[in-house]
C-alpha cells in the first residue's frame, strides 16, 4: 500500500492512480491531487473523518467529500472542476421579475441544520438515495459554528422553501447542495448569495460537478489545474470565519 504521508513516494508522481489511497485519521494530510483516478473521476482517497480539520484541509486543497451513507469517506477532485465565476451569473428575466414581485424573503445563516436536512432529502435526478448523511449533518454544522460554513434561507409564509450551504475559506464560496420547495426558490437563493458574495470581493464559486441546473445559470467548467491556481489566490484573501448577514439590498442590485 502507497504511504500518503510519504512525500518521496507520492510528490514527483503525475500518473494517475488506479486505487485510491487510504487515510488514517492521524495525521491530517491528503496526497498531491494530480494523481486522482480518471475512473471514476477524480477520486483520489478513502478514509480520515469529517472533524473540522480534515475538512477544512480538504477544501483547502479543493477536495470534498461524496459518499453513500454505507460507504468509507471517499475524498474527491473532478477534473474539469465546475465552478461559478460571480461576475458571469446569468439572472434571466423571468428570474428577476420574480425577485422584483417580493414573494420571498432571503436570510442567511438564520437557520443551517434545517437547510442541510432539507437538501438531504430533497430527490436527486439518478440518485436514489442521499449523499447527505447524518453525520455528514452533524459534521458541517459543527463547521457553520466556527463561521466556515454558511447556509441562505429562503422564506415564504414562515416557511423555509428552499435555499442551499457550503463552505468558505478566505475569499472562495464551496457549494454543496441547494433544495428547492417552490418554483425558482433555489435560483434566488443563489442570486441573493452570489450578490453579496460580489459585494465582498469573492470571485468564485464552486459547483464542483457539471449540471444543467448550474449552467443555465452562468457555469462553466476548468481544469483542475486552473480551479487550484484560482483557489489559492481567492483562499489566500483575508475574509474573517464568522457568521453571515446581508449588507447590501440585494434585491436592488439584480433588479
Amino acid at each position: 500500500m502507497t504511504d500518503p504521508q510519504n512525500p518521496s513516494q507520492t510528490k514527483p508522481r503525475s500518473k494517475p492512480i488506479t486505487q485510491p489511497f487510504w487515510l488514517d485519521p492521524f495525521p491530517v494530510m491528503f496526497p498531491p491531487t494530480n494523481i486522482a483516478m480518471t475512473d471514476p473521476n477524480g477520486l483520489l482517497a478513502v478514509g480520515g473523518d469529517l472533524s473540522p480539520e480534515w475538512l477544512l484541509l480538504a477544501y483547502s486543497k479543493g477536495l470534498f467529500p461524496w459518499f453513500s451513507e454505507d460507504d468509507p469517506i471517499l475524498w474527491w477532485t473532478p477534473n474539469p472542476r465546475a465552478v461559478l465565476m460571480i461576475n458571469n451569473l446569468k439572472v434571466s428575466r423571468s428570474l428577476k421579475k420574480t425577485i422584483r414581485k417580493g414573494h420571498f424573503q432571503v436570510t442567511l445563516d438564520q437557520n443551517f441544520r434545517a437547510v442541510m436536512e432539507a437538501c438531504s432529502l430533497a430527490p436527486r435526478e439518478g440518485q436514489d438515495g442521499t449523499w447527505i448523511t447524518e453525520d455528514m449533518i452533524e459534521a458541517y454544522c459543527a463547521l457553520h459554528e466556527k463561521g466556515h460554513a454558511h447556509s441562505v434561507e429562503v422564506w415564504q409564509d414562515n416557511e423555509i422553501v428552499g435555499g442551499l450551504y457550503g463552505v468558505s475559506i478566505g475569499k472562495v464560496f464551496f457549494g454543496e447542495s441547494m433544495f428547492s420547495k417552490r418554483t425558482d426558490a433555489s435560483k434566488v437563493a443563489l442570486v441573493a448569495l452570489c450578490t453579496q458574495l460580489k459585494a465582498w470581493g469573492f470571485n468564485m464559486i464552486d459547483a464542483q460537478v457539471t449540471s444543467n441546473h448550474m449552467l443555465s445559470l452562468g457555469a462553466t467548467e476548468i481544469s483542475r489545474e486552473e480551479f487550484e491556481q484560482r483557489l489559492i489566490a481567492d483562499a489566500q484573501q483575508s475574509f474573517p470565519p464568522k457568521n453571515w448577514a446581508f449588507d447590501i439590498d440585494w434585491q436592488s442590485e439584480v433588479a
